[in-house]
């Protein structure tokens, strides 16, 4: 939600298809000698460790040489025993090949390229034969086979010497030649536990035949890869440096602010803490909640640092704001994996115990305020907690959490052209899925990669979560923020919560404020879709989000 995604059709829309890449300028081999060395990446795939690709990048009196081993567990079943990527000192791409098996098959790619042609060998995946296919490529191009994660390391390095608006073009091979756009940069650092070094970020839309598909390249400035992240996918390639629990973007700062770490129930919570400028005496406080995926305390989504902008602006009114790293995000302790909706709500009510500790809080003004999931979370924490003075939920759904994976799978299944029988077959899978999860139904039929993906403890109590079951055991007054054009978790969502809200026994006071013209990531946009994230040119929370929290906190 706070990341988008819809669990298969997200799967079957990515895996099953290539990504899709007109060129900038690429710096000389001379300024990338840094870029030489190797290194280790992680595969998450919704947050979970799926595989791992190890990286080589040599340089040569020819050019340079892109060397991968790796093995990726579902949802494709691969083991990478050779991939290499070949660039003369300009970066011009001579060949590139493909050396595994794929779901026990195996796997054979060479992709030979002359001036403009591009000829793969490749074996049929049906048949097995031998098979040789020619297409016509930019000179520049750039080769991108599919599940080669280590080739995107020339895609870091084009990208770094370019400004938003250019595009390049990539070599799916052996499919076909795509464009990539360059929607937007950041410029950011990243501290690990060993050291402190620049980052870009940046952001992307591949523009496939299916679709545009949006996506994220993060890269040091000399053009080392450190992160690949398509989150339509829920899928994240992370150097082990950054994907270290002592690893932290620092994305957005605030002059003053505080780290610290919370304690949890066997672990800690790493947060930090924003005051106001002229700070005195006891504040009211605010917990921000994130919501669903691998989040950190800036909450950054598309490259925007959603909790950080809300977390200095709330500080700004005159609160002490919170915003932490998820548990097993960043460098909060604890196991993503195993967690649940009550978990996460758990995470809430511990800080809101640090807080009532602290002598520059108002322990009677503690308040939540929580994103998507986060809103759910914060319901939970809120309906165990008296401490817990209010509660702000921000774009929270208001059915239940099958329900609406479903409605976001038939709204995406809606902007894609595929028959009506093949859309029907994957809402009946998604549907089989749910209730195997749910304990209503069985796996069979259900392919084991996606089992292993669906059967965790988070996704079913995700599915299983019902907000009227837990906003009438609330006691405290509801703010509900819902965006015009959120399509994640659509405007209707908002009147469901605050019906519910209005039903309790006891109302101590509801209300909904719906803002115009914002996305789910609460910024301006035109259509509100997930594939719009990449090319959003205002990064900046509305100013009446923090309005409508402050107004109601004040109250």
């Amino acid at each position: 939600m706070a990341r988008p995604g819809t669990l298969i059709l997200a799967l079957l829309a990515v895996w099953t298809s290539p990504f899709f890449l007109n060129a900038g300028g690429v710096a000389s081999a001379q300024e990338r000698s840094a870029l030489e060395g190797e290194s280790e990446f992680i595969i998450f795939v919704r947050a979970a460790r799926v595989g791992t690709e190890r990286v080589t990048v040599t340089r040569s009196t020819s050019g340079w040489a892109i060397r991968s081993t790796g093995r990726l567990e579902m949802p494709i079943n691969l083991t990478l025993r050779r991939g290499e990527a070949l660039y003369d000192d300009s970066w011009r791409p001579v060949e590139v090949s493909i050396e595994g098996s794929f779901r026990e098959r195996p796997l054979n790619l060479s992709t030979r390229f002359d001036g403009t042609t591009a000829t793969s060998r490749f074996s049929n995946p049906q048949t097995g034969e031998p098979t040789q296919k020619q297409d016509q490529v930019a000179a520049n191009t750039l080769a991108l086979p599919n599940n080669f994660f280590g080739a995107y390391t020339a895609l870091a390095v084009r990208l770094v010497t370019l400004a938003p608006g250019a595009e390049v073009r990539a070599y799916i091979s052996p499919q076909a030649e795509i464009v990539i756009t360059l929607d937007g940069v950041e410029d950011e650092r990243v501290e690990t536990a060993s050291r402190s070094f620049a980052v870009r970020r940046h952001r992307i839309t591949f523009k496939n035949p299916g679709g545009d598909v949006a996506g994220e390249l993060v890269a040091e400035t000399d053009g080392r890869l450190v992160r690949l992240s398509l989150p339509a996918a829920s899928l994240d390639v992370v150097r082990w440096d950054v994907a270290t629990v002592a690893a932290r973007r620092q994305a957005f700062h605030r002059e003053g602010d505080e780290p610290v770490k919370i304690p949890a129930v066997g672990f800690s919570l790493a947060a930090t803490i924003s005051k106001p400028a002229a700070a005195g005496g006891r504040l009211p406080a605010v917990v921000l909640v994130p919501g669903s995926g691998q989040v950190d305390r800036d909450e950054m989504v598309a490259g925007i640092p959603i909790f950080g902008q809300l977390a200095s602006a709330l500080a700004d009114a005159g609160f002490l704001v919170v915003r932490y790293d998820k548990r097993g995000v960043g460098q909060s302790g604890g196991r993503s994996e195993s967690a649940t909706l009550s978990d996460y709500g758990e995470d809430a009510r511990a800080i809101v115990a640090f807080l009532e500790e602290r002598k520059d809080v108002d322990p009677k003004r503690i308040a939540l305020v929580g994103h998507s999931e986060g809103a759910w979370a914060s319901l939970v924490a809120a309906a165990r907690d008296k401490r817990i003075a209010r509660v702000a939920a921000i774009a929270g759904p208001g059915v239940t959490g099958a329900q609406l994976v479903l409605e976001q799978q038939r709204h995406l299944l809606s902007r894609i052209n595929l028959p009506e029988a093949e859309q029907k077959a994957r809402i009946d899978l998604q549907m089989k899925i749910q209730a195997a999860v749910l304990g209503t139904g069985t796996w069979d039929g259900v392919p084991d990669d996606l089992r292993t993906q669906a059967d965790t403890p988070w996704f079913q109590s995700f599915l299983a979560f019902d907000p009227a079951k837990v906003v009438k055991d609330v006691r405290q007054p509801i703010l509900v923020i819902q965006a015009e054009l959120d399509r994640q978790v659509p405007p209707p969502h908002g009147d469901r919560l605050l019906a519910l809200a209005r039903a309790r026994k006891k109302d101590p006071g509801a209300e909904l404020v719906t803002i115009p013209g914002i996305n789910h990531l609460l910024v301006p946009a035109k259509t509100g879709e997930v594939s719009e994230y990449g090319t959003l040119g205002d990064v900046s929370v509305s100013p009446a989000v923090v309005e409508a929290i402050v107004k109601f906190l004040r109250r």
